[in-house]
């Protein structure tokens, strides 16, 4: 017994150590503008909601501008100082500009110094999707009193603010939010008036309202952030419209003391009561932030512990899971589970829509943190799924998105299974790597995920077998919409080129079949299921065959889409398909090719004249006359893309390229960090650059990818 007792002391011992790096290293950080980290922020899991929901961007990089918290359409939150006659708010203006302590999905610690002796202890809270708490300490560094004048603001230079009302213990205001047309077309709910409310726990000593605000002249900057002590609003017509909300509050800090200072930013419905929201709003005045930091660490402690010998690799890492968590909601509508948006701040409609399965690939990266969570994601799939076996190709919680076309509806690329397969075996693990009561509920749902996982991607699987092979060749083509089902949804050199989808056998979809048979097979066997096991391991077997027989060209040594009439690389032109794209090496992903394909592919994908590029593979290979390095589906870097290429080069023995795949693309993913504080959709392959959108899920697949190169990949 004492011996056994004292083998479960040092095992809690290790699991102490290891959740503590895990808790204690986004608490603990030194990091400047300069540094690789992401700065946006939305409400936790518990605290989200879909309608109302507004996130924030840390603007703290540009010298020229006030630093701010910045939501796309509700304007930024800011704060200006004056001492001694003198404000200050832009960060040229700062003696010392801010210095981030801690940062998770949800909350920032920093701190900054707008004047010599005055050191601003801050930290913001994305409390939930209504709230945003700033808790300024204002701390007084010299030997004399200092008397300061705290301006909270908000600004807006797109819309004004209206129906302006002074409180006792801050403002009230509305504003307009405007849904795009994706989200007008889609009927997705979006609440365009709010009511918002500024608050502090002080009571505040004057309060304005400004309709401009020029932040490049000093003077006009003397007229906004003037001494409101006989408080500004004193004409009916100073309640109308603002572009700026401002509070002021007079302190007396005595030498080595320090003041707090809580300012709240709620928003409700218009049409809402405001009581709650206020109440609300009051009772956090009283909570203290450290809470949130611990309710946090708990929150990321089950991310395995990796210390990378790679400059820029630890915040990478970390970050990347901030941007995985921030995406997620809770159930709401007609998901009964968590899901996930594609970007919670700005959002837009194209990425406020719901789950798509190639958006899904995140969850190989969430799994490690939130295990449930990632299950419970696939699940809003499953409960969805049509009797005939289809899954719409976007599911979200007010969204059925099937896209009829050509008498199908469209469905996504099919990465479900492969999703489901690889989730299900680091649920498995995880109660080996860690004994933690949510890592060991992870564990024994596992079992009873696999078996519905199974059944329902079992249906999937048979629903392509029926629907996307027109003429019964034994190999499939895109259906439905076919340029929105295959993922590459714009800028296809062969769709642009040569023609649409339907009319080719899709060498990428048949490849991810394959995938999809083998994943089904290891699911029937881990579930006893073994003559369904053999009958998928027969279906990938006849499909690999075939692809190697008409997709592979051994002049050019490399997998092409065929015209599904004939099986040749022609269609209007002679071998106008063979025009080179990334989804071949999918062929690796999926291990299709032999030895000696897997050798010719290689030696195509580190060519540096067509794919081995600066900062990873592009989509298309560089030396076709459509390729553009910052396009879209013609050139760019897509992280998710270059996680499978990355896969297949380990499965096939290719470490050394696996690894420098790894360093390539990782530069252009830490510059950004490191410039505009953003995860991209996707990257540049030649130069340090990103686009289209920003704080975009699928860039999370990176911790993913580093949790592999941590654990497969030789020390260098």
């Amino acid at each position: 017994m004492h011996f056994k007792s004292i083998n479960r002391t040092a095992i809690l011992v290790l699991i102490i150590f290891f959740n503590s790096f895990s808790q204690n290293y986004l608490s603990n950080l030194n990091v400047t503008q300069n540094d690789p980290i992401y700065t946006t922020y939305a409400a936790a899991l518990n605290r989200s909601e879909y309608k109302v929901n507004e996130g924030y961007q840390f603007v703290w990089y540009d010298p020229e501008k006030g630093m701010c918290f910045r939501s796309a359409q509700a304007g930024e939150l800011g704060t200006a100082f004056k001492l001694n006659g003198i404000i200050k708010y832009k960060l040229s203006q700062f003696y010392k500009r801010p210095v981030i302590t801690a940062s998770y999905s949800d909350l920032v610690k920093f701190y900054y110094y707008p004047f010599k002796d005055l050191k601003i202890e801050n930290t913001f809270l994305v409390y939930s999707s209504r709230i945003a708490v700033s808790e300024m300490k204002i701390i007084n560094e010299s030997p004399f009193e200092l008397d300061v004048n705290v301006y909270p603001f908000i600004q807006n230079i797109n819309e004004s603010f209206s129906d302006l009302r002074t409180l006792d213990d801050g403002m009230q205001f509305n504003h307009k939010e405007f849904p795009d047309r994706w989200m007008k077309d889609h009927n997705i709910p979006f609440q365009e008036d709010i009511t918002d409310v500024l608050l502090m726990n002080l009571k505040p000593d004057g309060h304005g309202a400004y309709n401009f605000f020029n932040s490049v002249k000093d003077t006009s900057d003397k007229v906004f952030l003037n001494d409101l002590k006989n408080d500004s609003l004193k004409n009916p017509a100073d309640y109308r419209y603002a572009k700026i909300i401002s509070l002021q509050k007079s302190l007396s800090v005595p030498a080595g003391s320090s003041v707090t200072l809580k300012i709240i930013r709620g928003i409700n419905e218009a049409e809402k009561d405001l009581t709650s929201l206020i109440t609300n709003c009051q009772l956090l005045m009283t909570k203290n932030s450290e809470e949130f930091v611990r309710e946090d660490e708990e929150g990321y402690s089950q991310i395995p512990r990796i210390d990378f010998k790679e400059k820029g690799y630890n915040a990478l890492y970390w970050n990347a899971f901030s941007l995985l968590r921030q995406c997620m909601l809770p159930p709401e509508g007609k998901c009964s589970y968590n899901y996930y948006v594609f970007s919670r701040e700005p959002r837009w409609g194209w990425g406020y829509g719901g789950q798509v399965f190639h958006e899904s690939l995140s969850m190989l990266a969430y799994v490690y943190m939130d295990p449930q969570g990632a299950m419970n994601s696939q699940r809003v799939f499953m409960e969805r799924q049509h009797p005939d076996g289809y899954i719409n190709y976007r599911t979200g919680p007010y969204l059925n998105e099937t896209i009829p076309e050509n008498g199908q509806l469209t469905t996504s690329a099919p990465w479900f299974n492969w999703e489901n397969w690889e989730i299900y075996k680091l649920t498995k693990d995880l109660p080996a790597r860690l004994t933690s009561a949510s890592a060991e509920r992870a564990g024994q749902a596992g079992k009873k995920f696999l078996e519905d996982a199974y059944k329902s991607g079992r249906k999937l699987f048979e629903y392509f077998m029926k629907n996307r092979d027109s003429n019964n060749d034994g190999l499939c083509e895109w259906g439905g919409n076919g340029v929105l089902e295959c993922v590459r949804d714009g800028l296809v050199a062969v769709w642009d080129k040569v023609g649409d989808p339907s009319n080719f056998d899709a060498v990428d979809l048949n490849l991810m079949l394959v995938k999809e048979a083998k994943s089904l097979e290891k699911m029937a066997n881990e579930l006893g299921l073994t003559d369904e096991a053999k009958s998928f391991k027969k279906n990938y077997e006849k499909r690999t065959a075939l692809i190697n027989k008409y997709m592979w060209d051994p002049e050019t040594k490399f997998y092409y889409n065929i015209n599904k009439d004939n099986h040749s690389f022609t269609f209007k032109k002679k071998n106008d398909l063979k025009r080179k794209e990334i989804i071949a090496f999918l062929a690796l992903w999926a291990g299709v090719a032999n030895k000696d394909q897997a050798k010719e592919l290689i030696k195509h994908l580190t060519n540096k004249k067509e794919f081995w590029r600066r900062f990873g593979v592009p989509s298309l290979s560089a030396d076709d006359s459509y390729y553009n390095p910052i396009g879209y589906w013609n050139g760019p870097v897509w992280t998710q893309w270059q996680y499978l290429v990355f896969r297949g080069l380990i499965d096939y023995g290719y470490k050394k390229e696996a690894k420098e795949l790894v360093k390539k693309v990782l530069k252009n993913v830490d510059y950004q960090l490191r410039t505009n504080h953003w995860f991209w959709e996707f990257y540049s392959s030649d130069d340090l650059q990103a686009g289209w959108n920003k704080t975009y899920i699928w860039a999370g697949i990176i911790a993913k990818m580093l949790i592999d190169y941590d654990k497969i990949l030789p020390e260098p």
